[in-house]
């Protein structure tokens, strides 16, 4: 079962994982989606995007390997899979685009993402 999307399309404390760098992180990544779906034509905008997941996802990654956590195999493929569908998309998005890069990111955070909370420390 699927989390709700935030309408509008932000960050907000309900996603907080209390890691700051990691929440500063995904903050990024909502106003990048969020930017992409009010310019579905604007290839630039898709390509930020890429490269503020593929950052944020080398960084969590690098903590998790840090702090020896015991599921980072299954959650850096989960994360490859992510970066593998996003470079699949081209412009102008669509509504299925958006929509799954929405969703995704919200379930993301709040269904594998919070099983490390307290964990890296």
């Amino acid at each position: 079962m699927g989390f709700d999307i935030p309408e509008p399309y932000c960050w907000d404390e309900s996603f907080a994982t209390f890691y700051k760098q990691i929440d500063d992180e995904h903050k990024g990544l909502f106003q990048g989606i969020f930017k992409c779906a009010g310019a579905r034509s604007d290839a630039g905008a898709l390509a930020s995007l890429l490269s503020v997941v593929e950052t944020h996802f080398k960084n969590e990654e690098k903590t998790m390997e840090e702090k020896n956590y015991s599921d980072l195999a299954n959650h850096r493929t989960i994360h490859a899979k992510f970066v593998a569908d996003l470079k699949a998309l081209k412009t102008p998005l669509n509504d299925q685009n958006v929509n799954f890069a929405k969703e995704w990111l919200v379930n993301h955070i709040k269904g594998t993402d919070f099983k490390y909370k307290g964990k890296l420390d």
